[in-house]
């Protein structure tokens, strides 16, 4: 994904207005602390004036006491503020990087089918997780860096400023030669980053592709061309990281380099002054002291810097995808949808995927409580048909009504609140299989729940779980067989209780006697709602209300199963097509 280079100011208006804002009194509060606890380093750096003069030099034992106390207590301050402001941005840290978390996942559910199919799971995984994980590793740092160091800086140059302005100056003589070069390392890091980003997605896709296709992999003795291109991408990975880490690195260096220029300037310019007497040794060792203190806190927040070039090119990205609005929303004036049970009409329906056509003038009627079936080759449209009525995508042209209403004047939700769909691959979730078929409903009672494992066949098997309703499925239902996550799939169907049934090819994986089972419980499901079928196997749609017959697209036959066979036609063909195969 490529997008617009925002400035890293754009960007961090753009964190603090969305996700900061509410967290800002703690925030200050946090702020407060790492103030005091930079500003201690001034307080110590002051006190070697009097430490130097008044102990050492001028053999005052009695100062020693309130020196000491004095340069205890900084010391005691410093640290009890650090703690408390390390936890209160550990708080702040993780409440921001989990409210960006949930909002991402739940933006990118709202986006469109064509928005998924063009990024897979793997790379939406890397930016939910892995561009965020970023942002959280820095945000302590960075904010930590705002607040304590450049206070620190403040109270430092503060003393040296104090002691002698002239020596401050000569101390930061080499600091105009850093400007360019830090710049450029800057942007040598956000190009980096974003790259290493974008390879990291591409690792997360490729295991994603790994995992999800294990049994064809082995199959197929895949293994090591799978682990080749990995390991490609692995390699790509290390040399940008390491590119990104020579950057991060050279801009605390840079600051090296400043602090030595100005030490030695210091020493020539100063040392001749005490040499002379004009300024004494605890002026010198104040100022060399504070001098020194100063440069660690600047290496910081020069290190700061290439830290937040990284995470702000992982922000850069969370934030074009923020922005990404889905193409199919409601409509500006929505109308309800339909009560009882509806009927359906698709009316001269065109649809393409890129310059492919699959929809062609498609015109049929699914009457209301009555079972239709859709059947043709695969490529002929059926499958799009569903998504039409779904609204997971809308047509170029033509009508496609439910209950009278066109599918894109009501709200998406209660468009899809209308349908129940069983398809092929039963999605479960590695929950209990008390959860895959709740999904979270707390209205249903037990004896419900009872009536509904029974009507979807679910307690013919539920006494051979150890655990029975608590016992795990496994990811993506593995340790259920395929005709179990049918029946799950239907026991969901069945609790949903919506007046229009989509089932897609729902038992064309099952064993003859799964498909008996199965069959049984969509027959049951069926009664009383207006149901669509797909269906490759011609047989399991003998009975139903009427059968439409697609070709690339267009319907070119309509009607009942025996009426079909008598005409001859290409329901006709295809019949004795499949039974003469069996």
């Amino acid at each position: 994904m490529s997008g617009p280079n925002h400035n890293s100011r754009y960007l961090f208006i753009w964190l603090w207005r969305n996700y900061l804002w509410q967290h800002r009194w703690l925030l200050m509060v946090a702020l407060a602390f790492m103030s005091v606890e930079g500003a201690m380093f001034g307080v110590l750096s002051y006190m070697m004036k009097p430490m130097f003069d008044t102990v050492f030099v001028g053999g005052n034992g009695d100062a020693i006491w309130w020196v000491g106390l004095v340069i205890f207590g900084s010391f005691l301050v410093r640290a009890v503020a650090s703690v408390v402001q390390k936890v209160l941005m550990s708080q702040i840290s993780q409440v921001t990087v989990g409210d960006i978390r949930n909002d991402l996942v739940g933006h990118l559910m709202t986006l469109d089918g064509a928005f998924h199919q063009s990024y897979g799971p793997g790379y939406l995984m890397q930016r939910i997780e892995g561009d965020v994980g970023s942002i959280a590793k820095v945000w302590k740092i960075i904010i930590s860096g705002a607040g304590r160091d450049v206070i620190s800086l403040f109270s430092l140059f503060g003393v040296a400023l104090a002691i002698d302005w002239r020596w401050t100056l000569v101390a930061l003589v080499g600091a105009p030669l850093m400007v360019l070069p830090s710049t450029f390392a800057q942007r040598y890091v956000r190009k980096n980053a974003r790259k290493a980003r974008d390879i990291s997605a591409g690792l997360s896709t490729r295991l994603n592709e790994i995992f999800h296709g294990i049994v064809p992999v082995k199959l197929n003795r895949l293994e090591d061309y799978q682990a080749g291109r990995y390991a490609n991408l692995t390699k790509k990975r290390i040399r940008t990281e390491v590119r990104s880490s020579f950057g991060g690195a050279a801009i605390p260096a840079l600051i090296d380099i400043m602090a030595g220029i100005g030490f030695i300037g210091v020493l020539f310019y100063g040392g001749r002054e005490i040499i002379a007497g004009e300024k004494t040794v605890g002026d010198f060792m104040a100022f060399f002291t504070a001098i020194a203190l100063a440069f660690e806190p600047l290496r910081r927040l020069g290190a700061v810097s290439g830290t937040w070039q990284i995470a702000a090119a992982s922000i850069e990205r969370l934030k074009e995808l923020m922005e990404m609005v889905p193409a199919l929303r409601d409509p500006a004036a929505p109308k309800a949808a339909p009560e009882g049970v509806p009927g359906i009409v698709l009316e001269d329906v065109h649809l393409s995927y890129g310059d492919a056509p699959v929809l062609r003038g498609t015109s049929f009627t699914a009457e209301a409580g009555k079972t239709t079936a859709l059947v043709g080759a695969s490529g002929a449209g059926k499958s799009t048909i569903f998504n039409v009525l779904t609204r997971l995508v809308d047509p170029a042209s033509g009508r496609v009504e439910i209950g009278g209403t066109q599918v894109s004047d009501m709200k998406l939700a209660e468009l899809r609140s209308l349908f129940s769909v069983v398809s092929q691959e039963a999605l479960l979730f590695d929950e209990s299989l008390r959860e895959n078929i709740l999904l979270g409903r707390g209205d249903i009672s037990d004896a419900r729940l009872q009536e509904v494992l029974e009507a979807a066949h679910v307690a013919d098997f539920l006494p051979r779980l150890e655990g029975g309703l608590n016992a795990q499925v496994g990811p993506r239902g593995s340790s259920l067989s395929g005709g179990q996550r049918q029946r799950v799939a239907i026991a969901r169907a069945i609790l949903r209780d919506t007046p229009i049934l989509l089932l897609d090819e729902a038992t064309s994986a099952l064993d003859v006697q799964s498909e008996a089972v199965v069959q049984k419980a969509l027959d049951a499901l069926a009664k009383g709602r207006t149901t669509l079928v797909i269906a490759h196997r011609l047989s399991t749609v003998r009975h139903a209300d009427k059968i439409v017959v697609m070709d690339q697209g267009r319907v070119v036959e309509q009607g009942t199963h025996d009426e079909l066979l008598a005409r001859g036609g290409t329901f006709a063909r295809l019949h004795a097509l499949q039974f003469s195969e069996t």
